[in-house]
């Protein structure tokens, strides 16, 4: 794996664990995802329009369906995330998500697009899911939500993937058009229950506000990786993020264990230095 693949998904597991842990501070409110989507839309709007002025052209009608296919699977994830934060811990949903999804996408990008069985990737997968993932069955929402946000994250991250590698889609491009489809269907809901949206808005702006721009942040940068380096090396990668996301849920929303929790998140880092050597 490349260095500078190694260093891109590095810097998007520090953003991606910090706008998970914004969003489960905000887990309650019933339009966060609405308010950080259009917030992200109206930011990197012009950016938008420039790419598509430029490459209009080259996409067809594959890459339209990729596209839509993109936005519905980015909007079941954010949609059972959410779920799984008001369900349970921070220290239990983000661990089963993020070991879930990796474990699905690394074979599904060998047996769909070809790439090559890696041993250090598989050790990752196993540290990245397995036995922590056994033992937060505390909360039985928690993990169901948990596992349902990870077989999102390993749809989507293979047709992302493609949309990049083979498609040749910008990855700018890929992550704005799955936003602005979310904020889209997501305003239906929003416009019946706009009487609330003042006292939310005030009450939860800037932890929409650093989604909307961690989330395009980090995950632009995990695409930009998948340029350069195979999907089933880059998703296990990405899952340094639940070092960080076992720290942030013990030490900050008083989910307890922080040396254990991050003791044991801490074995992935061998996984990836691995992975990297290798």
């Amino acid at each position: 794996m490349p260095l500078s693949a190694l260093l891109l998904v590095v810097l998007a597991a520090l953003a991606h664990s910090t706008w998970n842990f914004l969003a489960k501070q905000a887990a309650h409110s019933k339009h966060l995802i609405w308010f950080s989507s259009v917030t992200e839309a109206l930011l990197f709007a012009p950016i938008a329009i420039w790419l598509l002025n430029k490459g209009w052209s080259s996409l067809g009608l594959k890459s339209a369906i990729f596209l839509i296919a993109t936005g519905i699977l980015h909007l079941l994830y954010t949609e059972s995330l959410l779920r799984g934060y008001r369900a349970g811990d921070f220290s239990v949903v983000y661990p089963i998500a993020r070991g879930t999804g990796p474990l699905l996408s690394f074979f599904g990008a060998i047996l769909l697009l070809h790439e090559h069985l890696s041993i250090l990737a598989t050790g990752i997968l196993l540290s990245s899911g397995g036995l922590s993932a056994i033992r937060l069955r505390s909360n039985h929402a928690g993990l169901f939500w948990g596992a349902a946000t990870g077989c999102t994250i390993a749809c989507y991250t293979l047709v992302d993937g493609y949309s990049v590698k083979i498609l040749l889609i910008s990855p700018f491009l890929v992550e704005y058009m799955g936003n602005l489809f979310r904020a889209a269907v997501l305003s239906i809901a929003a416009h019946r229950q706009r009487a609330s949206f003042s006292a939310e808005y005030f009450k939860y702006w800037k932890q929409a506000s650093g989604i909307a721009v961690l989330t395009p942040a980090g995950y632009i940068l995990v695409l930009f990786a998948m340029k350069l380096a195979p999907i089933s090396h880059v998703a296990p990668v990405r899952e340094m993020s639940m070092i960080l996301g076992a720290y942030f849920g013990a030490r900050f929303l008083g989910e307890g264990h922080v040396v254990r929790r991050v003791f044991g998140s801490a074995l992935i880092v061998a996984g990836v230095a691995g992975l990297a050597l290798g």
